[in-house]
């Protein structure tokens, strides 16, 4: 069985948080009335939210409510849908701002809304009131069975990564896709194939696999096999996921953005799984991929690497930093870009080596990201950009309009602008430095410089 949380909650509206790393969650819950789940960006009830009602008004009707105002979004009869007397399940999912919610055991919501301005969702609540108290058991593994047949079952993902358990003789197969079905551009994970002799990556469908080893034995019909892959930037690593090895990597050069997996089993096997729902909300920072990207880009002439005389740049107009840490997302976040997976990269800040470097968060890897000294630098301690303008102008060079939002500073007291680039599939925030005339990104485990770029405006 998948692990389980269990928790009481009380006769008052508190949610209890919990991060997420997918887009879906189960949990059984025993309540006569008022079962509620939020969805948020944050540990704590903040707009935006997402809030489903399960057996409201006496245990009379469901609904999905946003950012705590009425009139609700949805409303359905649900009679009778909750009992005190004993569990009943549940899930819930999010996909593409598309909202719903279902009975255990069935596929189809009866509860579902679009958002139309939807946001990146983090974390889930629970919660009773209204005269009732609750019991839930909140799972944070699915766990289901795949017949001998060449067919995937897809699911959601929200951040860079997928950890599942497989029981099976042979051939666990995983697909990454852009869409819930076998659609290129794809990679295909096939672990234990070959009656359970090596191992491959495949894109596309197409043979010659792009990596191949040799894995005797790495599957057990009798014993359930832990493994992690990852993904950043075209960077797929295939791991041990009791050990950390890596099993086999690979970088696509043509990096797409990856919405749901898929798993599947054939030629001959049957597979149990068990596939992670939740992430680590004090993941520690993914160390630095290997370099892909080109070298620095080097300052332009007439531009010395360091000049004296500026002054602190002052904040101004609406915009605040927030002291945030370990991929905690703080509610109001400016959304910046996106990395080559499709997550959010929020405009953040962190101090190094005396400066304090405008740069990207990454929430999945639990750190912000800042580029200084020709490196990528993760930041686990960092400050984030709230309530700010999102305003992006084109611009190149040292050409930095006058109303320019300040970001920090250099060590030798320049002032940084927020910038961003277009690069390798991604949309990266960093630093513009006017005095070297470039926008700087993090990327790859580098330092990567532009002539070309956007800066934020007041």
């Amino acid at each position: 069985m998948a692990n389980i949380v269990d928790l009481s909650t009380e006769d008052k509206l508190e949610y209890h948080f919990f991060p997420v790393s997918s887009g879906s969650v189960s949990f059984k819950v025993r309540t006569p009335n008022d079962a509620h789940i939020a969805l948020t960006m944050g540990p704590q009830p903040s707009d935006p939210m997402i809030e489903i009602f399960l057996g409201g008004w006496g245990n009379t009707k469901s609904v999905i409510r946003k950012n705590r105002t009425k009139p609700d979004k949805v409303e359905i009869e649900t009679p009778n849908i909750l009992n005190g007397g004993e569990f009943r399940g549940f899930w819930v999912r999010w996909d593409s701002g598309i909202i719903s919610a279902g009975r255990e055991g069935e596929a189809i919501p009866f509860l579902s809304w679009a958002d139309p301005e939807p946001f990146p969702i983090a974390f889930f609540g629970v919660c009773t009131g209204w005269g009732a108290t609750g019991s839930w058991k909140i799972e944070d593994g699915a766990e289901f069975n795949t017949p001998d047949q060449l067919e995937y079952r897809f699911g959601p993902v929200l951040s860079g990564s997928l950890r599942f358990e497989y029981r099976g003789p042979h051939n666990c197969h995983v697909a990454l896709t852009p869409a819930p079905a076998e659609v290129d551009p794809m990679y295909e994970i096939m672990l234990g194939g070959w009656e359970n002799t090596k191992s491959v990556i495949r894109y596309c469908r197409q043979k010659p696999d792009k990596v191949e080893v040799p894995t005797p034995g790495i599957m057990n019909p009798n014993q359930f096999r832990q493994f992690l892959i990852e993904w950043k930037c075209g960077r797929v690593i295939v791991r041990d996921g009791e050990s950390g090895m890596v099993i086999m990597e690979w970088v696509d050069p043509s990096p797409f953005g990856i919405t749901h997996f898929g798993v599947r089993t054939g030629w001959g096997a049957r597979g149990q799984w068990r596939i992670t729902h939740f992430g680590n909300a004090h993941a520690q920072p993914l160390p630095p991929s290997a370099p892909v990207a080109a070298p620095l880009y080097a300052a332009p002439p007439g531009y010395p690497g360091a000049m004296g005389g500026f002054s602190a740049p002052v904040m101004a107009g609406p915009g605040n930093w927030v002291d945030a840490s370990a991929g905690q997302i703080p509610p109001g976040a400016v959304v910046g870009g996106q990395d080559c997976s499709g997550e959010p990269l929020y405009v953040a800040r962190a101090q190094h080596e005396g400066a304090l470097i405008p740069g990207k968060l990454c929430a999945s890897h639990g750190c912000a990201y800042v580029p200084w000294g020709g490196l990528e630098h993760g930041k686990p301690q960092y400050q984030v950009l709230v309530g700010g303008p999102n305003n992006w102008v084109r611009t190149n060079g040292s050409n930095v309009p006058p109303n320019a939002f300040p970001g920090g500073q250099s060590e030798d007291g320049e002032p940084l602008f927020v910038g961003r680039v277009n690069h390798e599939g991604s949309l990266t925030t960093g630093k513009v430095q006017q005095s070297h005339g470039v926008c700087y990104i993090s990327f790859a485990g580098q330092e990567l410089g532009f002539p070309d770029y956007e800066i934020l405006m007041h």
